[in-house]
């Protein structure tokens, strides 16, 4: 059974999804056929809900690359690309549109979610570093791969693009990704 928490987060990124950010509380309470003061007694406000969602996200991302990493049956590059490929639970969260909206009427996390998908991400730097040092990933500039690798799986914020398109996320990502750690030239045509 779903915890009442979790069904609130759900419907709170539903409503985002038909909405966007400028929803009440008493919609959202409709929304999931429960009262405002049931709604009131888990979550004080739009931005608890917001906040604990953005906290929920980043922890499960965290979690499944972690998983990844501990994973000894996956080869480094496998960890490299399962670490690039790892979607949020609240994917919906992470489009551009609502993240504009976020930034002006919740700017505090905003922040928040921008210095997650802009910041350099530590453990995706350290395996392509122990790539380099093994030979498995070509020796360059770390900064300048990591902002190429940032800057292109940041790109899947774009969601309409994807939609309009009839590629999913993770399709777009998966594909991405393996441009980046493959190129577009096959192997045998080098």
């Amino acid at each position: 059974m779903i915890d009442i928490k979790d069904r609130i987060m759900k419907g709170f990124i539903e409503e985002i999804r038909d909405k966007g950010m400028k929803f009440s509380m008493d919609d959202l309470a409709h929304r999931l056929g429960i009262s405002k003061r049931t709604l009131y007694e888990h979550f004080s406000s739009k931005v608890e809900i917001l906040e604990a969602i953005i906290k929920q996200t980043f922890a499960e991302g965290d979690e499944k690359a972690q998983q990844i990493i501990d994973d000894d049956s996956l080869s480094l590059i496998d960890k490299i690309k399962g670490v690039m490929m790892v979607l949020p639970t609240h994917y919906e969260l992470y489009d551009l549109r609502v993240l504009e909206q976020m930034k002006r009427y919740y700017p505090e996390q905003w922040v928040m979610v921008d210095s997650s998908l802009s910041d350099d991400w530590q453990t995706l730097r350290e395996l392509i570093e122990q790539g380099i040092r093994e030979g498995q990933i070509v020796n360059m500039n770390v900064t300048l791969l990591m902002k190429l690798i940032i800057d292109a799986v940041n790109s899947t914020l774009d969601q309409r693009f994807y939609m309009q398109n009839q590629i999913t996320v993770s399709q777009a990502l998966s594909a991405i990704v393996d441009v980046l750690l493959f190129g577009l030239v096959p192997v045998d045509k080098r």
